[in-house]
């Protein structure tokens, strides 16, 4: 083995650890392996800039607009929505269906992205026929790679195949050519899954329905315990006739305003809050205080506050109004790297940020400024209304599961579906 080819199989492993740890961005990474070919004389100036003019490269970088394009536009939301209406509760027509769907989609755009779409469809449709989701997630995987087989596009390595054979003077593949095989292999592909997702492990209907967790559990595991507090504003608050946005709180005292009880025919209900609420006196406040060296009585003789008794069953008495939820970011999501405070989720969504789990550990303290990464998943409190309009309409994010009025699943917006989920610059977290 001589001196060149060790040099180049030990860039290229360099290069595959960097996209595996994901700590420097995939095209930084690629640019730099070209660079260090250049700088080492293994590759000649002209041959580095020729893969930018390769019909390969541009065609599959054409593949992800179209791929994007299918889902900005909403055509692979309403594939999906199609897909759950017309399985209804029968496990074997949604596996079939959800095979010959992905595959068909990923004959024309990612696999992966297609995959990224349906995987929030599998899980609400898992949790709709109380069924095990490893039942319908393997079959989901199989369909995405069987969806490679289907047509000259749809996947990278058929490309440059065919570029390879035309290079050579040969006949190279129509666009079609390999989809009667792709074909077989699909039916062969359902047919087995079928057969074998009998063998595919999963909890029973009756343990599932076991696991649904309540309000009491998610605040545990996100280690809010103690928390919580009711304080009603008196007369005479400097908070009285205040915007929330206004008043800071949650920078000068670490205190995030959740809700507001407030009075309306005759008995107290909870009102959503944004960042352009205005507080009236005799209101109540539910806030979350996540400043543990904040004094609470400091704090309460400062805004002219009285603590009101928090028993532990309030929150499931509050069930019908307030809910919680888990909601994750998807990969390809732009808020990757921003903070809550950014994304201002409160005045944008109507929804306060109360928790976050990264790497399955619960962070503690405050969340406003904390970056967030892909897989983390968020635990936001609100109205229900506000939550499920989250899932139905907000791209980039798909919820994990509703605690509150029974475990559900979050249907999601899918990714890039449109850009007015971006940070924002004012209001609150």
């Amino acid at each position: 083995m001589n001196g060149e080819l060790i040099w180049v199989l030990s860039l290229l492993a360099i290069a595959v650890v960097l996209f595996a740890t994901g700590k420097v961005r995939m095209d930084a990474v690629a640019l730099f392996v070209i660079v260090a070919f250049v700088l080492s004389g293994t590759l000649t100036l002209s041959e580095a800039f020729s893969g930018f003019s390769d019909p390969n490269v541009i065609l599959i970088a054409a593949l992800f607009i179209i791929g994007d394009g299918l889902v900005r536009t909403g055509v692979a939301t309403v594939v999906g929505t199609w897909l759950v209406k017309m399985a209804g509760s029968s496990e074997i027509k949604m596996l079939v269906l959800l095979m010959i769907t992905v595959a068909g989609l990923g004959a024309f755009m990612s696999s992966t992205g297609v995959v990224a779409i349906f995987i929030p469809v599998v899980l609400s449709v898992s949790m709709h026929m109380q069924t095990s989701p490893s039942r319908l997630m393997m079959p989901l995987s199989f369909a995405g790679l069987i969806s490679g087989m289907m047509t000259l596009v749809a996947t990278p390595p058929n490309l440059v195949v065919n570029s390879e054979l035309l290079r050579e003077g040969l006949h190279g593949f129509n666009f079609f050519s390999v989809t009667p095989l792709g074909i077989v292999v699909l039916a062969l592909g359902i047919v087995y899954m079928l057969v074998m997702r009998f063998m595919l492990k999963g909890d029973a209907p009756g343990q599932q329905a076991g696991k649904r967790r309540t309000f009491r559990d998610l605040i545990r595991e996100y280690r809010l315990t103690g928390r919580a507090r009711r304080l009603a504003i008196r007369p005479g608050s400097p908070m009285v006739g205040q915007r929330l946005d206004d008043l800071k709180l949650r920078e000068r005292y670490g205190a995030n305003v959740i809700g507001v009880e407030r009075w309306r025919r005759f008995r107290r209900v909870i009102v959503n809050v944004n960042g352009v609420s205005e507080f009236r006196a005799r209101d109540v406040l539910l806030i979350d205080m996540s400043a543990a060296e904040v004094d609470l009585r400091e704090f309460c003789a400062e805004q002219l506050l009285e603590p009101m008794v928090l028993r532990g069953e309030y929150f499931s008495d509050q069930a019908l109004d307030v809910g919680m939820a888990e909601i994750s970011l998807i990969p390809e999501s732009e808020l990757i790297g921003k903070s809550v405070r950014e994304i201002a989720f409160r005045t944008r969504y109507g929804l306060n940020v109360v928790g976050l789990k990264r790497d399955g550990v619960a962070l503690e303290g405050s969340l406003a400024d904390e970056p967030l990464l892909m897989g983390d998943i968020i635990l936001v409190v609100g109205n229900w209304k506000l939550i499920s309009l989250l899932g139905a309409k907000r791209p980039r994010l798909c919820g994990a599961e509703y605690a509150g009025r029974g475990q559900r699943s979050l249907s999601c917006a899918q990714p890039g579906a449109a850009r007015h989920f971006l940070p924002g610059t004012d209001g609150g977290a």
